[in-house]
């Protein structure tokens, strides 16, 4: 590859995105409908002659063209008014790893489409496998798509065991569920388990042991949330690890959200029970600071995987394997795979634990000072206090709240100032502030309240009749 023109590449690239940005300077998000942008993109890809055309319109045009458009109709999550997702600001030392990885397009399937980038992502499992409290010579894992993809993971690797009665909280991500459906367990083998509010919305261990009993011991996997995408809970481990023992229960923590208090010395005891797990789903494009994607799963019993294990003529053939020209292909429910554990590996040896620390405990005081904010703010409501970085609050509407809070959310989107996230809690319509900006600052939390507060006021006046 020609290195001198992809330096002119990316250096077009970056400047088409500033420039979008700039026509972006609404706030966060395009202050535009969704008709409107998707109109403004056919435009652009019909001309001249369609998204397909016969001949090509040469690389830095349609590059520095299709870029600005990009960058004008994204949602920046660096901006410290997107608040709305677990869409994390991207560190920028990852996403030029993220681009070697692009440049190198390694593959793990085969030791020969990827060969340091397998050695890598083994030496990244083993460091976040111990970091977890596993052990790193008896765990395994793989890189993933995210959170999805590894609750998949831990529970076929479940069911594969014997384990095909699935408990869960009321809370727990919808991807259970969907796993499920897609393992052939059919809608009645997810058992939802009762969340009280007096804990914290975190699971009801008196609840789970109950439903347990009805199940015969061995056959049941229990699945603790560590972060709830809702509200940022974390169900208590430890005693659901103790039910689980008892049971002989498979445990598996989606701990996606806050897997990432491992990082934090002030957060990790949170995770008190988590090395109990016989399986653990994390996602560093939450915390951990890095472009989507890179999630992670990890088996506490790296023999676990026997079931993905397979031998394919032409990527892994027996005889190869013996010799030492292994792969990862046993490991993925994928096979053709990039290297997103690279990007991994910089940040962990660029940044270290205590870098990550520090940027999630800012998150964490970010969150508390919102809390406190909103906390004592009249015409505002606050559901909990926050447990890692999520604040969920309401307008305090006199009448028809549900209607108020949807409706202002769609106003700060529609105008482009703020990106909030919508919940729900006992049936009513709740905002959502995720704050994963460590570069954020209190006044940034003002003005995000201030926002919600004024579109909250536009939208009771829009509901109130006119005068005579």
């Amino acid at each position: 590859m020609d290195r001198d023109h992809l330096r002119e590449l990316v250096d077009t690239a970056l400047h088409a995105v500033e420039l979008g940005t700039k026509r972006r300077d609404s706030g966060p998000a395009p202050a535009v409908e969704p008709a409107e942008l998707a109109r403004r993109v056919r435009a652009v890809l019909a001309e001249p002659d369609g998204v397909l055309p016969a001949t090509g319109h040469g690389e830095i045009e349609a590059l520095a063209s299709l870029t600005e458009l990009f960058a004008t109709g994204s949602v920046d999550p660096a901006h410290p008014l997107a608040a709305a997702h677990l869409h994390c600001p991207p560190l920028p030392v990852a996403v030029a790893a993220d681009l070697v990885a692009g440049l190198l397009n390694q593959s793990l399937d085969s030791w020969d489409q990827g060969p340091a980038a397998i050695a890598i992502e083994r030496e990244v499992i083993r460091a976040l496998a111990e970091l977890a409290g596993l052990d790193p010579d008896r765990a395994g894992g793989v890189i993933t798509t995210g959170g999805t993809e590894s609750n998949l993971m831990g529970l076929l690797l479940a069911c594969e065991a014997g384990h095909r009665t699935i408990l869960c909280s009321e809370h727990a991500h919808f991807s259970i569920q969907r796993a499920a459906a897609l393992l052939g367990l059919g809608p009645d083998a997810v058992i939802a388990i009762r969340a009280g509010t007096d804990t914290g919305h975190r699971m009801d261990t008196r609840a789970l042991a109950a439903a347990l009993t009805g199940i015969e011991p061995g056959t049941a996997t229990v699945v603790a949330t560590a972060g709830t995408t809702g509200i940022g809970s974390i169900d208590p481990l430890p005693e659901m690890a103790a039910l689980a023992a008892e049971r002989r229960a498979w445990l598996h923590v989606d701990a996606a959200y806050g897997g990432g208090a491992l990082f934090s010395d002030r957060l990790a005891p949170l995770l008190a029970g988590l090395d109990r797990a016989d399986s653990i789903a994390l996602d560093l494009h939450k915390i951990g600071w890095q472009p989507v994607p890179a999630g992670v799963f990890l088996a506490a019993d790296e023999r676990r995987f026997a079931p993905l294990a397979l031998n394919a003529g032409y990527l892994n053939p027996v005889d190869d394997e013996a010799a030492g020209y292994d792969s990862l292909l046993g490991r993925s429910l994928r096979t053709t795979r990039r290297a997103d554990a690279f990007k991994i590996a910089v940040t962990l040896q660029a940044v270290g634990r205590a870098g990550l620390g520090d940027r999630l405990d800012r998150c964490h005081d970010l969150a508390r000072y919102a809390a406190g904010v909103i906390s004592v703010h009249p015409r505002l409501r606050l559901a909990a206090q926050p447990v890692l970085t999520t604040v969920v609050l309401q307008y305090a509407a006199a009448a028809d709240p549900d209607r108020i809070n949807a409706a202002l959310r769609r106003r700060l989107l529609r105008e482009g100032r703020a990106v909030v996230g919508r919940t729900e809690l006992g049936g009513a319509v709740w905002l959502k502030l995720t704050l994963l900006n460590p570069d954020a600052t209190e006044q940034d939390i003002d003005a995000l309240v201030t926002a919600v507060l004024a579109a909250g006021d536009a939208e009771v006046t829009v509901g109130v009749p006119p005068g005579p």
